[in-house]
């Protein structure tokens, strides 16, 4: 319905009046908060509207109780879960603000399962250059992403963790918003990122929540102090909501691990399942999973321990069975290789996320819509991380596709993606975790 035309009930505001309010700077009662919420989602405010109020919290921002309040609304839009009812062991779940590499729920969720809490992970697809949970999880044959609300409540019952879409239902008005952002300039809003993640967590009805707030080049916050301020809102949203949340602020300067793409990375996953893989992965999948088992109350038990001795791949196996997946089956593999090479002989001393992720995007493994279809197999594989050795001439990466016709544009993303220090050189990594937020 167009904002100029009558409804059928009286509205109590005029969406020009809100927008007028923030764009002067001013704090949005409550009430007008909950009804342009509402009437965005009943399109009776405008697409139009709804920019130009979104530009305004850009660059005005917003107080805590505006932001509190505006993620309740966005909650109300929709239905709310309580995945924590009735189960026998507390809930924790876990959210990354998404990365180059990052597979971390992969082998996180059945590992903390297997520590004795249970995981509702609610994941997403991928979009641009950072990969999304369900795209790498529908590289395993038979795996289904769509569960049904009493499904996933047998399955951390049964299992103790869950990967699934999450249904259509939770925050619907998020899913409008988030879309208009994406093509109106205002994602960079931190009230609007923080709102748009915690809606849907806060709806799901988890006891504990662990953020995974990403820095560096490859993330969407680049700098660690918009990285902080986006992590004490959050967890203020949750802790205001009754849930316990924390954050930790984690580099994404480099990729995590060895792969960008779907079915590459589900391997790499596995292996480190099976207590191996990179040491990056395995050190960011224990950290959040002590933080993860402490918010959720259980103590004395060492995550290391579940991944040494199987029990983590245990529960890897039954998750992935339950939801129509063959946990043994081969996965997709790319028709086409492409290897990239080191420029010169010294010390790689650093490879930019960004572009690992923009050239994996371009090679198949992203999408640039939401509609557009993903290769599970596509993506691009690294053999040197910053601090080793390289030769010229040895490999530095290789480039996974179906497509070859590909190739040109993804090694366009990698110009320039990589330094190489004369020998004895060392280069400045930051550490994995950077800051820690709540608790």
């Amino acid at each position: 319905m167009a904002a100029d035309q009558p409804s059928a009930r009286p509205e109590p505001f005029d969406a020009v009046d809100v927008i007028r309010a923030k764009r002067d700077g001013g704090a949005l009662t409550d009430a007008q908060v909950d009804w342009v919420v509402d009437a965005y989602t009943r399109e009776v405010v405008a697409e139009e509207q709804m920019s130009a109020l979104a530009m305004a919290v850009l660059l005005n921002g917003m107080t805590r109780a505006e932001t509190a309040r505006w993620t309740a609304a966005m909650i109300a839009s929709g239905e709310r879960l309580d995945l924590s009812s009735g189960l026998s062991r507390p809930t924790a779940d876990k959210h990354s603000t998404g990365g180059v590499g990052d597979k971390i729920t992969l082998p996180l969720a059945p590992l903390v399962a297997a520590c004795g809490a249970a995981v509702p992970q609610l994941s997403g697809r991928g979009l641009g250059h950072t990969g999304g949970t369900l795209d790498k999880m529908e590289a395993i044959p038979g795996w289904r992403a769509s569960l049904s609300t009493d499904e996933v409540r047998r399955q951390l019952e049964d299992v103790g963790a869950v990967v699934c879409a999450a249904g259509a239902d939770l925050a619907p008005a998020d899913k409008r918003l988030y879309a208009l952002r994406d093509v109106t300039g205002t994602v960079e809003s931190v009230p609007l990122i923080a709102s748009s993640i915690m809606s849907k967590k806060i709806a799901e009805g988890t006891d504990a929540l662990v953020l995974d707030v990403k820095v560096g080049s490859g993330a969407f916050m680049k700098d660690l102090e918009r990285a902080r301020e986006l992590a004490e809102t959050m967890v203020a949203l949750g802790s205001d909501a009754g849930v316990r949340t924390v954050a930790l602020l984690t580099d994404m300067s480099t990729p995590l691990g060895l792969t960008a793409g779907n079915a590459l990375e589900v391997r790499e996953s596995v292996e480190v399942l099976a207590g191996g893989g990179p040491r990056d992965v395995v050190d960011l999948t224990l950290a959040l999973a002590r933080e993860m088992l402490a918010a959720a109350g259980v103590d004395g038990v060492d995550p290391a321990d579940a991944l040494a001795d199987g029990r983590a791949m245990d529960v890897w196996r039954r998750m992935v069975a339950a939801q129509g997946g063959d946990p043994g089956a081969e996965l997709p593999r790319a028709r086409e290789t492409d290897v990239v090479l080191a420029p010169a002989d010294g010390v790689l001393v650093r490879l930019d996320a960004l572009a690992v992720g923009v050239a994996a995007w371009r090679l198949g493994a992203g999408r640039a819509r939401r509609e557009d279809p993903v290769q599970a197999g596509a993506g691009v594989e690294l053999h040197a991380k910053p601090g080793d050795a390289v030769r010229a001439g040895q490999p530095l990466m290789t480039l996974h596709t179906d497509t070859p016709e590909r190739f040109g544009r993804a090694r366009e993303a990698l110009e320039g993606a990589v330094d190489v220090a004369p020998e004895g050189s060392r280069p400045d990594v930051p550490e994995l975790v950077l800051d820690r937020v709540g608790g």
